[in-house]
């Protein structure tokens, strides 16, 4: 949450000619409501069991640019499969650039009615376990998309993950 993520794989989509699918939006898309109002009309374990579905789903393709939302990386099953074509990476920022790139946002329904500073610090806390998961790391505190993009577009490259596309 506020890594950069949509942002990230917007950009990498557009430089290596290659779809773009945001799992969150998909899963809004399907249901046919806001997250925040899964969470709120059939709660957190429903929206993860549409999440690990997808993850599933998307497993089974590839050539694409995916986007995963932050809770992704908490069901191990998610990360084996999403592995499957493709290569992870988890974006990370600072407590204090999350804050910052959420000001004024209210879609958020892990941080509502809560101390956003001090949840946020609570949820990356917790998750750090299973975000230690995914070896490919890119803090994104301070830099813009394109930015991001160059450095996971260097890290494909060294890995000689680019054999199937050209980056712009």
């Amino acid at each position: 949450m506020g890594t950069g993520k949509s942002a990230v794989a917007r950009e990498l989509g557009r430089r290596l000619r290659r779809p773009v699918v945001e799992m969150d939006a998909e899963i809004e898309r399907r249901e046919g409501m806001a997250i925040s109002r899964i969470f709120a009309d059939k709660g957190e374990e429903y929206f993860r069991a549409q999440e690990r579905k997808l993850a599933e789903e998307l497993s089974h393709t590839s050539g694409r640019v995916i986007a995963c939302g932050g809770g992704v990386a908490l069901d191990p099953k998610n990360l084996e499969a999403l592995s499957r074509h493709g290569v992870l990476f988890l974006l990370t920022a600072t407590p204090e650039e999350i804050l910052r790139r959420l000001e004024g946002q209210t879609h958020r329904p892990l941080l509502e009615g809560a101390d956003r500073r001090r949840r946020i610090e609570e949820l990356l806390t917790a998750r750090e376990p299973y975000y230690r998961r995914v070896k490919e790391r890119v803090e994104t505190t301070g830099l813009t998309p394109g930015r991001v993009a160059d450095r996971i577009i260097a890290a494909l490259e060294r890995a000689g993950g680019n054999r199937n596309f050209e980056a712009q």
